[in-house]
């Protein structure tokens, strides 16, 4: 018998009704086998990475617990953006559905598909703010606290949406 691991995932649009394209992947990750939902962020509107030629994105983190494998984890994620009509375009570009895999209980782990934690969460405002707004006693794996990556420069082209 399996045990279920604590896990949190980045969810981010910024195209086709980009709210409701994150709001309908915590729905149907909810609703998957092997996972159940524990927390949501409030949703963030934060400006793009890349191209600034697009609109801004809608971005959020959920805490998960799941009795999958990481990898199978990944699949059910990169599937359920399939769905939502992600085409892997262009690097940093506009996307229907991006979810990433930011921590997988306290593995450190790395692969040709995966790296956990998520290499670049510690960089990203827009995956740092509500990840702690959801956990702000978090210690990564390695030890270190979350909130010690949280400052008053995370609040710049970043948004937090009121009702939703």
């Amino acid at each position: 018998m399996n045990t279920a691991s604590l896990c949190f995932i980045a969810l981010g649009s910024n195209l086709n009704s980009p709210l409701q394209q994150v709001q309908s992947a915590v729905k149907e990750l909810a609703q998957h086998d092997g996972i159940t939902l524990i927390q949501r962020s409030s949703w963030y509107l934060s400006k793009p990475l890349g191209p600034q030629d697009q609109t801004d994105f809608i971005n959020g983190v959920i805490s998960m617990t799941t009795e999958l494998t990481p990898l199978a984890l990944l699949d059910t994620l990169q599937t359920l953006e399939h769905a939502h009509g992600r085409a892997r375009k262009q690097h940093w570009g506009p996307r229907t559905l991006d979810l990433d895999l930011l921590l997988y209980g306290r593995q450190i782990e790395q692969c040709e598909r995966l790296i956990l934690p998520h290499p670049q969460m510690l960089r990203r405002n827009f995956v740092l703010l509500p990840l702690y707004e959801i956990a702000p006693k978090l210690v990564l794996p390695g030890g270190t606290a979350l909130e010690k990556f949280i400052d008053s420069s995370l609040n710049t082209n970043i948004e937090k949406l009121q009702q939703y």
